[in-house]
Protein backbone atom coordinates (compact mmCIF):
# COMPACT_ATOMS: atom_id res chain seq x y z
CA UNK A 1 0.00 0.00 0.00
CA UNK A 2 1.32 3.27 -0.67
CA UNK A 3 1.70 6.20 1.75
CA UNK A 4 0.22 9.15 0.99
CA UNK A 5 0.88 12.92 1.80
CA UNK A 6 -2.49 13.00 2.79
CA UNK A 7 -1.96 10.28 5.68
CA UNK A 8 1.35 12.08 6.87
CA UNK A 9 -0.96 15.53 7.04
CA UNK A 10 -3.64 13.70 8.91
CA UNK A 11 -0.89 12.16 11.34
CA UNK A 12 0.78 15.45 12.10
CA UNK A 13 -2.64 17.07 13.41
CA UNK A 14 -3.08 14.19 15.29
CA UNK A 15 0.63 14.26 16.67
CA UNK A 16 0.02 18.57 17.48
CA UNK A 17 -3.79 17.64 18.98
CA UNK A 18 -3.33 14.52 20.70
CA UNK A 19 -6.80 13.86 20.25
CA UNK A 20 -9.04 12.44 17.59
CA UNK A 21 -11.39 14.90 17.34
CA UNK A 22 -9.93 18.10 17.44
CA UNK A 23 -7.22 17.14 14.97
CA UNK A 24 -10.04 15.95 12.23
CA UNK A 25 -11.79 19.32 13.02
CA UNK A 26 -7.98 20.94 12.31
CA UNK A 27 -7.53 18.65 9.22
CA UNK A 28 -11.25 19.40 8.34
CA UNK A 29 -12.69 16.13 7.82
CA UNK A 30 -14.71 13.78 10.07
CA UNK A 31 -13.14 11.78 12.86
CA UNK A 32 -14.08 8.52 11.34
CA UNK A 33 -12.35 9.26 7.88
CA UNK A 34 -9.18 10.42 10.00
CA UNK A 35 -9.37 7.23 12.29
CA UNK A 36 -9.45 5.08 9.18
CA UNK A 37 -6.66 6.99 7.22
CA UNK A 38 -4.32 6.38 10.66
CA UNK A 39 -5.42 2.83 10.48
CA UNK A 40 -4.37 2.52 6.65
CA UNK A 41 -1.10 4.04 7.27
CA UNK A 42 -0.30 2.07 10.40
CA UNK A 43 -1.35 -1.01 7.92
CA UNK A 44 1.23 0.85 5.55
CA UNK A 45 4.25 1.01 7.63
CA UNK A 46 4.04 -2.11 9.59
CA UNK A 47 3.53 -0.75 13.01
CA UNK A 48 1.42 1.12 15.75
CA UNK A 49 1.89 4.47 15.35
CA UNK A 50 -1.19 5.87 18.18
CA UNK A 51 -1.55 4.74 21.42
CA UNK A 52 -5.99 5.15 21.42
CA UNK A 53 -7.06 5.75 24.81
CA UNK A 54 -10.26 7.72 26.44
CA UNK A 55 -8.27 10.95 27.24
CA UNK A 56 -6.96 11.02 23.74
CA UNK A 57 -4.09 9.88 21.15
CA UNK A 58 -0.40 9.31 22.15
CA UNK A 59 2.09 8.96 19.57
CA UNK A 60 4.11 5.74 19.57
CA UNK A 61 7.93 5.45 19.59
CA UNK A 62 7.64 4.28 16.10
CA UNK A 63 5.28 7.07 15.19
CA UNK A 64 7.27 9.73 16.35
CA UNK A 65 9.80 8.70 14.07
CA UNK A 66 7.51 8.72 11.33
CA UNK A 67 6.13 12.31 12.61
CA UNK A 68 9.97 13.31 13.16
CA UNK A 69 10.58 12.27 9.76
CA UNK A 70 7.75 13.39 7.70
CA UNK A 71 7.73 16.97 9.08
CA UNK A 72 10.35 18.25 6.79
CA UNK A 73 8.66 16.21 3.77
CA UNK A 74 5.75 18.56 5.13
CA UNK A 75 7.10 21.52 5.06
CA UNK A 76 9.03 21.31 1.63
CA UNK A 77 5.27 20.83 0.05
CA UNK A 78 4.54 23.73 2.09
CA UNK A 79 7.39 25.70 0.37
CA UNK A 80 6.10 24.62 -3.20
CA UNK A 81 2.44 25.83 -2.55
CA UNK A 82 3.94 29.08 -1.66
CA UNK A 83 5.91 29.60 -5.01
CA UNK A 84 3.12 31.62 -6.36
CA UNK A 85 2.54 34.02 -2.73
CA UNK A 86 6.24 34.69 -3.71
CA UNK A 87 5.32 36.04 -7.38
CA UNK A 88 2.73 38.44 -5.81
CA UNK A 89 3.48 41.74 -4.07
CA UNK A 90 5.21 41.78 -1.33
CA UNK A 91 3.77 40.70 2.03
CA UNK A 92 0.35 40.11 0.27
CA UNK A 93 -1.86 37.17 1.38
CA UNK A 94 -1.67 35.04 4.22
CA UNK A 95 1.05 34.62 6.54
CA UNK A 96 1.64 32.70 9.70
CA UNK A 97 3.39 34.49 12.40
CA UNK A 98 4.94 33.03 15.73
CA UNK A 99 6.06 35.77 18.04
CA UNK A 100 7.67 34.81 21.76
CA UNK A 101 5.41 36.27 24.86
CA UNK A 102 7.81 38.53 25.64
CA UNK A 103 7.83 40.44 22.42
CA UNK A 104 4.05 40.01 21.61
CA UNK A 105 2.27 42.00 23.77
CA UNK A 106 4.91 45.59 23.04
CA UNK A 107 5.08 45.28 19.43
CA UNK A 108 2.21 43.35 17.95
CA UNK A 109 -0.22 46.21 18.48
CA UNK A 110 1.89 48.65 16.25
CA UNK A 111 3.35 45.85 14.07
CA UNK A 112 -0.38 44.94 13.22
CA UNK A 113 -1.24 48.79 12.74
CA UNK A 114 1.28 49.33 10.94
CA UNK A 115 1.16 45.93 8.31
CA UNK A 116 -2.01 47.32 7.72
CA UNK A 117 -1.20 50.30 6.77
CA UNK A 118 1.80 49.42 4.06
CA UNK A 119 0.14 46.44 3.24
CA UNK A 120 -3.37 46.33 3.04
CA UNK A 121 -3.98 42.78 1.46
CA UNK A 122 -1.87 41.44 4.58
CA UNK A 123 -3.45 38.68 6.70
CA UNK A 124 -1.62 37.48 9.28
CA UNK A 125 -2.38 34.87 11.81
CA UNK A 126 -0.39 35.14 15.59
CA UNK A 127 0.77 32.36 17.45
CA UNK A 128 2.20 33.34 20.58
CA UNK A 129 4.54 30.60 22.28
CA UNK A 130 8.11 30.24 23.71
CA UNK A 131 11.12 30.35 21.15
CA UNK A 132 11.32 26.31 21.12
CA UNK A 133 7.59 25.76 20.48
CA UNK A 134 8.00 28.01 17.76
CA UNK A 135 11.51 26.86 16.18
CA UNK A 136 9.69 23.50 15.77
CA UNK A 137 6.62 24.67 14.18
CA UNK A 138 8.35 26.86 11.92
CA UNK A 139 10.50 23.69 10.91
CA UNK A 140 7.68 21.94 10.38
CA UNK A 141 6.04 24.28 8.11
CA UNK A 142 3.26 25.22 10.64
CA UNK A 143 4.68 28.56 10.92
CA UNK A 144 5.74 31.13 7.97
CA UNK A 145 7.87 33.12 10.19
CA UNK A 146 8.76 33.84 13.70
CA UNK A 147 10.24 37.11 15.56
CA UNK A 148 11.85 36.35 18.42
CA UNK A 149 15.83 36.82 20.14
CA UNK A 150 18.01 35.77 17.38
CA UNK A 151 20.54 33.98 16.38
CA UNK A 152 18.23 30.83 16.63
CA UNK A 153 21.64 28.39 16.49
CA UNK A 154 19.25 26.31 13.86
CA UNK A 155 20.84 25.28 10.28
CA UNK A 156 17.13 24.72 9.15
CA UNK A 157 16.49 28.81 9.42
CA UNK A 158 17.56 32.33 7.99
CA UNK A 159 17.14 35.19 10.18
CA UNK A 160 17.25 39.12 9.26
CA UNK A 161 18.24 41.33 12.47
CA UNK A 162 15.42 43.66 12.70
CA UNK A 163 16.80 45.67 16.27
CA UNK A 164 18.61 45.25 19.64
CA UNK A 165 16.44 45.64 22.98
CA UNK A 166 18.72 46.76 25.98
CA UNK A 167 17.79 45.49 29.11
CA UNK A 168 16.96 47.20 32.13
CA UNK A 169 16.97 46.38 35.96
CA UNK A 170 13.51 46.40 37.47
CA UNK A 171 13.35 46.89 41.96
CA UNK A 172 11.11 47.83 44.20
CA UNK A 173 11.10 51.63 44.39
CA UNK A 174 12.16 51.82 47.70
CA UNK A 175 15.07 49.01 47.56
CA UNK A 176 19.00 49.78 47.34
CA UNK A 177 19.17 48.70 43.92
CA UNK A 178 16.12 51.47 42.59
CA UNK A 179 18.76 54.34 44.05
CA UNK A 180 22.34 53.00 42.18
CA UNK A 181 22.42 54.87 38.72
CA UNK A 182 24.05 52.77 36.14
CA UNK A 183 22.82 48.95 37.91
CA UNK A 184 25.31 47.10 38.53
CA UNK A 185 25.06 43.54 37.81
CA UNK A 186 27.40 42.07 40.37
CA UNK A 187 25.50 43.39 42.93
CA UNK A 188 22.77 41.12 41.88
CA UNK A 189 22.74 37.73 43.91
CA UNK A 190 20.51 34.77 43.46
CA UNK A 191 18.33 35.10 46.38
CA UNK A 192 16.51 38.36 45.10
CA UNK A 193 16.57 37.26 41.03
CA UNK A 194 13.08 36.51 39.52
CA UNK A 195 13.25 34.93 36.45
CA UNK A 196 10.72 33.31 34.34
CA UNK A 197 10.35 30.14 34.02
CA UNK A 198 12.65 27.62 32.41
CA UNK A 199 12.42 27.55 28.14
CA UNK A 200 11.67 31.36 28.41
CA UNK A 201 14.61 33.10 26.42
CA UNK A 202 14.40 36.20 28.55
CA UNK A 203 15.14 33.90 31.62
CA UNK A 204 18.77 32.35 29.46
CA UNK A 205 19.00 36.12 28.61
CA UNK A 206 19.35 37.37 31.67
CA UNK A 207 21.40 34.16 33.17
CA UNK A 208 23.71 35.25 30.76
CA UNK A 209 24.22 38.69 31.86
CA UNK A 210 25.08 37.39 35.52
CA UNK A 211 27.15 35.07 34.11
CA UNK A 212 28.30 34.09 37.97
CA UNK A 213 25.12 33.21 39.15
CA UNK A 214 24.20 28.91 39.65
CA UNK A 215 20.86 28.83 38.02
CA UNK A 216 20.21 25.68 40.67
CA UNK A 217 20.13 28.89 43.35
CA UNK A 218 17.29 30.63 41.69
CA UNK A 219 13.44 30.98 43.39
CA UNK A 220 11.17 29.02 41.60
CA UNK A 221 7.55 30.41 40.66
CA UNK A 222 6.55 28.99 37.84
CA UNK A 223 5.76 32.79 36.30
CA UNK A 224 4.84 32.39 32.44
CA UNK A 225 5.02 36.20 32.12
CA UNK A 226 6.77 38.94 32.42
CA UNK A 227 3.86 41.40 33.95
CA UNK A 228 3.46 38.66 36.42
CA UNK A 229 7.34 38.92 37.36
CA UNK A 230 7.01 42.45 37.38
CA UNK A 231 4.21 42.62 39.86
CA UNK A 232 6.23 40.55 42.27
CA UNK A 233 9.24 42.66 42.05
CA UNK A 234 6.75 45.81 42.74
CA UNK A 235 5.38 43.57 45.29
CA UNK A 236 8.84 43.72 46.84
CA UNK A 237 9.75 39.97 46.85
CA UNK A 238 12.65 40.89 44.24
CA UNK A 239 14.45 42.00 41.23
CA UNK A 240 14.40 41.44 37.68
CA UNK A 241 15.51 42.24 33.93
CA UNK A 242 12.99 43.99 31.90
CA UNK A 243 13.52 44.76 27.81
CA UNK A 244 13.37 48.08 27.11
CA UNK A 245 10.25 47.49 24.93
CA UNK A 246 8.49 46.69 28.27
CA UNK A 247 8.99 49.77 30.16
CA UNK A 248 6.02 51.75 29.27
CA UNK A 249 3.71 49.03 30.32
CA UNK A 250 5.74 48.10 33.44
CA UNK A 251 5.78 51.46 34.75
CA UNK A 252 1.93 52.48 34.14
CA UNK A 253 1.21 49.07 35.69
CA UNK A 254 3.44 49.45 38.56
CA UNK A 255 3.77 52.47 40.50
CA UNK A 256 5.81 50.81 43.36
CA UNK A 257 8.35 49.74 40.73
CA UNK A 258 11.92 51.59 39.44
CA UNK A 259 13.38 50.94 36.48
CA UNK A 260 17.26 51.53 36.32
CA UNK A 261 19.55 51.33 33.26
CA UNK A 262 22.60 49.71 32.88
CA UNK A 263 26.06 51.30 32.05
CA UNK A 264 26.84 51.68 28.54
CA UNK A 265 27.26 49.15 26.55
CA UNK A 266 24.01 47.52 28.19
CA UNK A 267 23.60 44.37 28.11
CA UNK A 268 20.84 43.76 25.12
CA UNK A 269 18.84 41.27 23.07
CA UNK A 270 18.44 41.21 19.71
CA UNK A 271 15.21 40.87 17.83
CA UNK A 272 14.88 39.52 14.53
CA UNK A 273 12.33 37.24 11.91
CA UNK A 274 13.52 34.00 11.09
CA UNK A 275 12.33 31.45 8.27
CA UNK A 276 12.97 28.35 6.43
CA UNK A 277 15.82 28.33 4.37
CA UNK A 278 13.38 26.27 1.97
CA UNK A 279 11.16 29.04 1.82
CA UNK A 280 10.65 30.92 -1.11
CA UNK A 281 8.96 33.82 0.27
CA UNK A 282 12.63 35.15 1.52
CA UNK A 283 11.47 38.51 0.11
CA UNK A 284 8.32 38.90 2.09
CA UNK A 285 10.12 37.94 4.97
CA UNK A 286 13.24 40.47 4.59
CA UNK A 287 10.39 43.13 4.26
CA UNK A 288 8.63 41.99 7.46
CA UNK A 289 12.05 42.46 9.39
CA UNK A 290 12.09 45.76 7.76
CA UNK A 291 8.35 46.72 8.90
CA UNK A 292 9.18 45.47 12.44
CA UNK A 293 12.28 47.53 12.79
CA UNK A 294 9.79 50.54 12.22
CA UNK A 295 7.90 49.83 14.85
CA UNK A 296 10.81 50.14 16.95
CA UNK A 297 10.71 53.91 16.77
CA UNK A 298 7.59 53.86 19.16
CA UNK A 299 8.88 51.36 21.21
CA UNK A 300 12.02 53.13 21.60
CA UNK A 301 10.56 56.61 22.47
CA UNK A 302 8.54 55.34 25.12
CA UNK A 303 12.02 53.16 26.50
CA UNK A 304 13.36 56.90 27.23
CA UNK A 305 10.74 57.36 29.78
CA UNK A 306 13.00 55.27 32.68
Amino acid sequence: MTITLRQLRYLDALAAHRHFGRAAEAAGISQPALSMQIRDLEQALGGALVERGPAGATLTEFGGEVVGRSARILALIRDIEELPASRADPLSGPLRLGVIPSVAPYLLPHLIAAGAKQYPELRLTIRESITRALVAELVAGNLDAIVASVPLGNDDLAEAPAFDDPFLLAAPANSPHAKRKPALTELISADELLLLEDGHCLRDQALAVCGTIDPRRLRSYGATSLATVLHLVAAGHGITFVPAMAVDAALRANRDLALVRFADPAPHRAIGVAWRRSSPRERDFRALAALVRECRRPLAGKSRRA
